[in-house]
Formats: structure tokens, C-alpha cells, sequence
């Protein structure tokens, strides 16, 4: 027994020891914890504060798009507001063209004809409108042509190139508002 209380003894030591090292860990988890919920309303308000940001952030540039968008729309409608109207005025400028070719050169009207074409011609181009020149055994494009007839090509006209403009295209700007007629070489 004499051996055993020693032994006896060292447990109990270890024991307090173990408890004590114990008791110093929850008391330094309890301190911890304290310290993190002292951090923890901070930490919440400062996420809340950069989410309060990035929502600003995003609706600004939101709204400066939206700036931006309406800017470029209203531009684009001064610019097109008249293509009903030119639309409408191409047929008279046509019979003009027409009538032009067909009067001979002595006739008296024809300087009055000239004189009004004219003056038509010049009002139209300050409203932005302008005629598409063609240029003479240009390749055809179908984005900005209309085929109405296609032709057997020849050396002069090799496939694929524009023979003859029957109707002229017109641009409002850089929009085309009626494109030209031609023949192809096919």
C-alpha cells in the first residue's frame, strides 16, 4: 500500500493539473468569445456599409448608362424624325430627274424645271438626305443594292458587277432610307 499512495498521490497532482489547464482554456474561450462578440457588431456593420456601397456603385453607373442610352436615342430620332417625309418627297424628286432628261434643251420652261428641281435637291441635302453614287461596273452588294434584273455577263461586264442603275438609292445620314435598283451580270 506504502507504493500505491505515491502513485495515488502523482494521479491527483496530474488530475488538478489536467482540471486547472482545463478551467484556464474554457476561461480563455470565454474571454475569446467575448472579444469576438464585441468584434462581431462592427464587422456587421462594416459589411452592411460595403453592401450599401456596391448597391450605390451599381445604381449609378445604372443611371449614367441610362443617361448615355436616352442621349444617343434622342439624337437618333432628330436625326431620322424627317424619313417619313423624305420617304414620301423621293417619287417627286424622281419625276423631277425624269422630267429633266426628257425636255429638250431649248424649251423655256426648262430653266424654271431646273430652278425648282434645284431648290428641292438643296432643301432635301440640308435635311441630311444624299444620293448614293454608284460608280460605274461596281461589284454588286446585296447589302446595299437591289438586284432587280440579272444579265448574262460579258468581257465588258464580268459577273457579279453592276450593268445599269435603274432607280437611285438615297441615305438620310448614314441610314438608307431607299435602296438603288441595278442590273446585274450574272
Amino acid at each position: 500500500m506504502a507504493v500505491l499512495l505515491p502513485r495515488l498521490k502523482k494521479q491527483d497532482m496530474a488530475t488538478k493539473k489536467e482540471k486547472k489547464q482545463i478551467e484556464e482554456e474554457i476561461v480563455h474561450e470565454e474571454q475569446t468569445s467575448n472579444v469576438e462578440v464585441e468584434k462581431d457588431p462592427l464587422a456587421e456593420v462594416q459589411s452592411a456599409l460595403e453592401d450599401e456601397k456596391n448597391k450605390f456603385l451599381r445604381l449609378f453607373a445604372d443611371f449614367e448608362n441610362y443617361k448615355k442610352r436616352t442621349a444617343k436615342e434622342r439624337i437618333e430620332l432628330f436625326k431620322t424624325a424627317s424619313q417619313e417625309v423624305m420617304v414620301a418627297l423621293l417619287p417627286v424628286l424622281d419625276d423631277f430627274e425624269r422630267a429633266l432628261a426628257e425636255l429638250d434643251e431649248n424649251d423655256a420652261q426648262l430653266a424654271g424645271i431646273r430652278l425648282i428641281h434645284n431648290k428641292l435637291d438643296d432643301t432635301l441635302k440640308q435635311q441630311g438626305l444624299s444620293k448614293m453614287e454608284i460608280a460605274p461596273k461596281a461589284v454588286f452588294d446585296a447589302e446595299i443594292h437591289e438586284a432587280i434584273t440579272q444579265l448574262p455577263a460579258t468581257d465588258e461586264h464580268p459577273k457579279g458587277t453592276i450593268i445599269d442603275v435603274v432607280g437611285a438609292g438615297y441615305k438620310l445620314g448614314d441610314l438608307i432610307i431607299r435602296y438603288p435598283k441595278v442590273v446585274v451580270a450574272q
